[in-house]
């Protein structure tokens, strides 16, 4: 393990601060696990990305300003979630373009980091070790692959827990069916495509299914539960809690 001084504030996303605080606390842990000094403003909020992608702008824009005065002035912001992520990083110029504080949200941006990022970038990987016995999968979030561009970065870590036995579907991640406001409004086709999500993993017999979205991993765990799978779920900062046996 390795000391650092670096000053993280932590960005914490609607579903974990309301549904799964633990996600965050995990990610706490794991932060000063590494030496890192945590800090989180109670001002923060929603970043805006509900209401973005339902149309509203004006409502995403308040809710995007309060964002933007609470973070302006931290080195490095961490979140658990891709898609909140990518919503500061790229559409906050799209949301406050021609805006005086458009400059200011597209520098923010860029110190944003989703966990993987953050791992990556800070060279923690090779740090990481732990054991976890286990068949596991892990289902890459649309926003984070797609938007973020993040890729190899969750496996790199995966791999360094020895005893798990990483099985993949074949091609590209397949969304879950969440979508944020389209599992809401379309719940019949979203629960099916949670369905066939899940199915890709089971049917390659695996134990747990790993992902860095809580969006898609409250999608995945309720239709589990509907469907009676007994696969379980987290989050890769859960997860690393339980193989780093960090308490």
């Amino acid at each position: 393990m390795n000391t650092f001084k670096s000053k993280i504030a932590l960005f914490i996303p609607c579903l974990v601060d309301q549904v799964y605080p633990e996600i965050g606390m995990a990610m706490v842990r794991f932060l000063r696990y590494f030496g890192y000094e945590v800090t989180y403003d109670p001002r923060q909020t929603c970043c805006g990305q509900p209401a973005f992608n339902a149309g509203h702008r004006n409502e995403a824009r308040k809710v995007a300003r309060t964002y933007i005065r609470v973070f302006e002035d931290a080195e490095i912001i961490v979140s658990p979630s891709g898609s909140c992520t990518a919503m500061v990083r790229n559409y906050y110029p799209v949301l406050f373009h021609n805006d005086q504080v458009c400059e200011t949200a597209r520098a923010l941006g860029s110190r944003v980091l989703e966990f993987s990022e953050f791992v990556h970038r800070e060279n923690l990987t090779e740090s990481i070790s732990g054991k976890f016995p286990a068949v596991i999968g892990f289902h890459n979030s649309c926003h984070s692959y797609r938007e973020l561009g993040i890729r190899e970065l969750p496996f790199q870590i995966l791999k360094k827990i020895d005893g798990l036995e990483l099985r993949q579907p074949p091609g590209e991640p397949v969304c879950c069916g969440f979508g944020g406001l389209f599992s809401a409004k379309y719940s019949a086709i979203a629960a099916a495509m949670a369905k066939t999500r899940l199915s890709s993993f089971t049917e390659l017999g695996v134990d747990y299914v790993i992902s860095n979205d809580p969006g898609c991993i409250m999608h995945m765990r309720q239709e589990a539960i509907d469907r009676n799978i007994t696969v379980q779920i987290l989050h890769l900062t859960e997860f690393l809690m339980k193989a780093m046996q960090i308490t």
